[in-house]
């Protein structure tokens, strides 16, 4: 091949490409105009280490998401609260230095339910997950477990979180809900099929809080006395059995009540008939993770054949006294962790542990961690200070600064960070062993016939409004997952199978 032919070739590609893009196509950038190298990926520490603080990109479109929404939350934003007690009931001590998990020990917790993307007063009957969010007011300081009741999420990398949920809220230009706009976005994101299939299957619409089980969806670190690293996943198993309502029972609830959950909830608690849940654990070593066909640390992931390990139980059993200063203000973010519990590498969890915290702190201001819902039930001592609504007294001796001999705040040892080895440079790409589509074929084939027919006509009447290249590329998605699965949904949408089949070959898995 000349040289001619070799700088042309790729050329006329790029010529092609250029002519088929809408002629409203502009550059991508940052609020200061820089153009955007890769919003796809978060930057991280090599293929498999943490995300990095210096991606400003990054940082800049969680910090402008969690300020979009004065004051209401701009997710899980309808929400529901309770107070109880953990009960800790396994020695997992080679685990875990978290004091919490000491058999016996009681743990004063609030919890707080939520759906995650409809707004402040929407009906609790609408699709969607939920959050389940239980802060544990521990002997070592305060730890958040900010989870929901799918044990999977739609993306796996935080970067791509604002876009989601702009992708899920209503048209910015009408205030409506559009499917179009949602499958517009999701046609891009494959990884999403598990988490899709999960929330339009009737999992997306449960009965009840009581009746809700709860996930992390991320892996944590433990680490226990000697330095030694677990990854961990936690699960709320209810004790009132999982019930989820089809969509003809959606369509009589909601005829009569728009917060069926929540009164039913209160109602239980005033009655003494206090929900329970079980605590569960999944733990994998850290010289194991390589091991699986998929990566363990993806949200979009469970983690099959891996067993579940009973470690206590949580009983809800007060109701707040004030909706606002408690529900409301209550303050959940993933980085409020105690020792014995650090994040791990998932690209999600990392961006939340800024974005979250992030979040809280923009709703309540710099001292929101002081109201009674959210303070610790232990002394806090450190040099922060000022700042909005500060109604503390300060008793170091006027140091607000460390390390002091005047007055000494003591760095505890046992609460360092593990080491993390790491490899490689610094990068923007994708995880490896991506498996966007098994998961979501083995969770079709577990349903029964009830079940699934609900989820295709739920799931085709969604993609029924959408275009025809974005309908047809998540029907190749799902395709791949079941052929089943992707043909009785093309019958729903009168699409062509063979053309389904065909888009669906192409896809890697």
């Amino acid at each position: 091949m000349s040289h001619f032919s070799s700088v042309m070739k790729p050329l006329a590609y790029a010529m092609t490409l250029a002519i088929t893009l809408p002629a409203f196509a502009t550059e991508l950038t940052r609020d200061n105009g820089a153009p955007v190298g890769d919003n796809q990926n978060s930057q991280t520490a090599g293929e498999h280490g943490a995300v990095l603080l210096q991606d400003v990109q990054l940082i800049q479109k969680l910090q402008r998401f969690d300020r979009e929404r004065i004051p209401e939350r701009v997710v899980h934003a309808r929400g529901t609260g309770a107070h109880g007690e953990f009960r800790a009931s396994k020695d997992i001590s080679d685990l875990t230095i978290a004091e919490v998990f000491k058999p016996g020990s009681v743990t004063p917790v609030f919890v707080r339910f939520s759906s995650v993307v409809h707004s402040k007063h929407s009906p609790e009957t609408l699709r969607d997950p939920r959050g389940f969010a239980t802060k544990f007011y521990t002997s070592q300081g305060n730890w958040d477990l900010v989870g929901n009741n799918l044990p999977v999420f739609f993306i796996r990398d935080a970067i791509k979180f604002p876009d989601m949920v702009h992708a899920f809220k209503p048209d910015p230009r009408t205030n409506l809900g559009n499917d179009a706009r949602t499958f517009d976005f999701f046609s891009h994101v494959p990884e999403a099929t598990h988490g899709l299939t999960m929330l339009f299957s009737n999992m997306g619409t449960p009965a009840n809080y009581r009746q809700m089980d709860g996930n992390s969806v991320h892996a944590y670190k433990f680490v226990n006395a000697k330095g030694e690293v677990h990854y961990v996943k936690f699960h709320w198993k209810t004790l009132q059995g999982e019930k989820n309502l089809d969509p003809g029972e959606v369509a009589a609830i909601q005829s009569g009540t728009f917060s069926h959950m929540t009164e039913d909830l209160v109602a239980s608690i005033n009655n003494k008939a206090f929900p329970k849940w079980d605590l569960y654990i999944q733990t994998i070593k850290a010289s194991d993770l390589d091991k699986f066909d998929f990566n363990p640390l993806d949200a979009t992931k469970i983690w099959p054949g891996i067993a579940e390990v009973k470690v206590g139980q949580m009983e809800l059993n007060r109701n707040v006294d004030n909706f606002f200063q408690e529900t409301e203000q209550v303050a959940m973010a993933p980085s409020n962790l105690v020792p014995g519990i650090e994040p791990s590498e998932d690209r999600l969890l990392q961006g939340r542990l800024f974005s979250y915290a992030d979040t809280q702190m923009y709703r309540l201001g710099a001292n929101g961690l002081t109201l009674p819902v959210n303070a610790p039930r232990v002394p806090v001592s450190n040099g922060n200070q000022d700042g909005a609504m500060n109604s503390g007294k300060a008793d170091d001796h006027g140091v607000n600064y460390q390390p002091s001999r005047i007055y000494p705040r003591e760095e505890l040892q046992s609460a360092r960070y593990s080491h993390s080895p790491l490899s490689g440079t610094t990068q923007q790409a994708m995880i490896a062993k991506t498996q966007n589509f098994k998961q979501a074929g083995d969770l079709y084939r577990s349903f029964n016939d009830k079940e699934k027919t609900d989820l295709i006509n739920s799931l085709g009447g969604a993609l029924k409004g959408v275009d025809v290249q974005s309908r047809a590329i998540m029907l190749s998605y799902f395709y791949k997952a079941d052929k089943e699965y992707g043909e009785r949904l093309a019958a729903i949408t009168k699409d062509d199978v063979g053309n389904i089949k065909t888009m669906a070959a192409k896809l890697s898995d």
